[in-house]
């Protein structure tokens, strides 16, 4: 019977005009709008979010690690100038062997 959106929104126009005022039907209508806006706004933020977790940068996960193992050779008493990652991690294992030792 009301198969398209214009006969449901000729009902609802009906329903309006029946029970309330037609004052009543534009405030419905930005109320719909921004019910439907809010809707698509949140709809969108969490895909970002899916698509965030399902993807994560990975050079941002690279620079993370740089920085804390820039950190942790700092602590040691390791120069971190002038070194590759692959170098600063070889320091910090050679530090923490002799430090069990």
């Amino acid at each position: 019977m009301f198969d398209s959106p214009i006969e449901w929104l000729i009902v609802v126009a009906v329903i309006l005009l029946l029970f309330g005022s037609t004052k009543k039907i534009p405030e419905f209508a930005r109320n719909l709008g921004k019910a439907t806006g809010e809707f698509k706004r949140g709809q969108m933020e969490l895909e970002n979010e899916i698509k965030k977790a399902m993807n994560p940068a990975p050079a941002a996960a690279d620079a993370n690690k740089a920085i804390d193992y820039t950190e942790i050779a700092r602590n040691l008493g390791i120069d971190p100038a002038n070194k590759t990652h692959e170098q600063l991690t070889k320091e910090i294992a050679e530090k923490l062997k002799l430090n069990d030792q």
